[in-house]
């Protein structure tokens, strides 16, 4: 009787947790003397909430212009985080929060959620969004534009997400910079663009306290481009990052990856790059720089790496021991020397590196249309099946969800080529999808004048119809499970364009 009444007595307790998560909603009609619990009786100003918030909660943000909230010293739980997550497409941060100069600031507080939202023209030390000494925290769906700093900044933050989010025009530093010795995180699926620093930057600041180095990162599907700093993924103090099927491209006076040592405690060093696609300006540097110390157990497959500099080129070493690189399409300047000088792809080639990799064709002879940005694999390009299964324990799709391989082997890039899936007569088609993850609701944004939708099917991972849309803007997914599916549209006559979706 006493283990049944114990059991009675957890129950009681589980749910009773459960049942006190709240929704909370903010509106630009809502007033504070409101209960916040409609949006009838809505709240007026999102930092109002701050202080009511508790594990489980949800905080839905009306459409419209707001101030900016500091959430401090409050957590979620694994399966019980606070949201702050808008209701539609335009709910925008148009000044810093009450104490920092940030749009969106998090700080000790864990297990936290913000999704959606639009953070422009902080000024004077301001980030868009930051998140600092918070584990377990997720940025995602979010547009970070014409900050003073950063689009998304993040310092000590274990296990943090940052996914479908955009960052561009910075005006100091980075898209993304995530430091401090912030283990595990991944960086998904965002574009970063136009910033005056890196795409994405990562760096373990030892001297900011902790062991200085980031552990285990995973960078992938993230499109970097017109970007300015040190490199479209600058990594400072990285221990065995994972970096594939990242799209990086016209990134100005820098290089396309970074590995190296300035402030992290450690030299970059055990990364694994495969299947990204990295196009460097006649204004930039090298494809991939590989510093001393950082060529050990760093392995380098799959990759188009095409420099446009004059004497620049694909893969730079200055220590050769421990490195690994092979089947990707290069240009023919390599060095074992660092910045410095460069060497023929066969004489690197006679270093043992690169043995199966081939000197890259003209660009109109590898995309769809490099001169559109669009970088695609064309038919018969050189990339298609060329590539290594050695990366099949980390890339099992490419840059547009598709899977990999199709065909007999890998091909080479951030894309995989499939004649059902591409684009009929070199047509730069831009469809979009948002939010991703979606909930309710799920928007197709395309431009109406030059793209034509025909059908839009949902399909699970197993090639099933899950359900057909009438409507081409808005999908309604309410009643969905949850789970990954891919989004099949017939465009433009039989042309068919497949988005990754995940539902939750």
């Amino acid at each position: 009787m006493y283990y049944i009444k114990s059991c009675f007595i957890i129950l009681g307790l589980a749910f009773s947790h459960y049942s006190q998560a709240t929704n909370y909603y903010v509106s630009n009609s809502g007033d504070n003397e409101n209960d916040g619990l409609s949006l009838v009786d809505a709240f007026l100003t999102i930092h109002f909430t701050v202080a009511i918030v508790a594990a489980g909660d949800t905080v839905f943000v009306e459409d419209g212009d707001y101030a900016g909230f500091d959430l401090r010293e409050v957590s979620g739980t694994s399966e019980n985080p606070i949201v702050y997550k808008t209701l539609g497409e335009s709910a925008v941060i148009i000044s810093s929060g009450p104490i920092r100069d940030d749009g969106i600031n998090v700080e000790e507080a864990n297990y936290i959620i913000i999704d959606g939202f639009t953070v422009n023209d902080m000024l004077g030390s301001g980030n868009g969004i930051r998140v600092v000494v918070a584990n377990n925290c997720i940025v995602r769906n979010c547009y970070c534009d014409g900050n003073a700093e950063r689009g998304i900044f993040t310092g000590f933050t274990d296990d943090i997400l940052i996914e479908h989010n955009i960052c561009t025009n910075s005006l100091d530093e980075h898209g993304i910079y995530v430091s401090n010795s912030s283990d595990r995180p991944i960086i998904r699926f965002n574009e970063c663009y136009g910033n005056n620093g890196a795409g994405i930057h990562m760096n373990g600041d030892l001297s900011a306290g902790g062991d200085g180095i980031i552990s285990d990162a995973i960078l992938y599907g993230n499109t970097l481009s017109d970007n300015n700093g040190a490199a479209g993924i600058n990594l400072d103090g990285i221990e065995n990052p994972i970096i594939y099927n990242n799209l990086i491209y016209n990134n100005h006076s820098c290089q396309g990856i970074a590995l190296f040592q300035q402030d992290g405690a450690i030299v970059t060093s055990g990364a694994k790059i495969f299947n990204n696609t990295i196009i460097v300006p006649e204004d930039g540097r090298w494809g991939i720089l590989v510093k001393d110390g950082a060529n050990v157990g760093t392995i380098i497959y799959n990759n188009i790496i095409i420099n446009q500099h004059t004497w620049r080129g694909c893969i730079a070493l200055e220590d050769t021991d421990g490195f690994s690189s092979d089947f990707n399409i290069l240009n023919d300047k390599m060095s074992d020397d660092g910045d410095g000088s460069t060497i023929s792809l066969t004489e690197w080639q006679a270093l043992g590196f690169d043995e199966n990799s081939e000197l890259a064709d003209d660009l109109n002879l590898i995309f769809v249309g490099a001169e559109l940005d669009n970088f695609h694999l064309i038919e018969a390009s050189q990339c298609i099946d060329a590539g290594t299964t050695l990366v099949a324990d980390v890339v099992d799709n490419d840059l547009d969800s598709n899977p990999r391989p199709i065909g007999p082997a890998f091909d080479i890039g951030c894309y995989e080529y499939a004649a059902e899936l591409s684009l009929e007569n070199g047509q730069d088609i831009h469809i979009s999808i948002y939010p991703n993850p979606a909930t309710d609701f799920i928007k197709i944004d395309y431009d109406h004048s030059t793209v034509i939708i025909e059908t839009i099917e949902l399909i699970n991972l197993s090639g099933s119809v899950v359900r057909t849309f009438e409507s081409e803007n808005l999908l309604d997914v309410k009643t969905i499970p949850a789970g990954i599916y891919l989004i099949r549209m017939g465009v433009n006559t039989n042309s068919v364009i497949y988005k990754k979706v995940t539902i939750y």
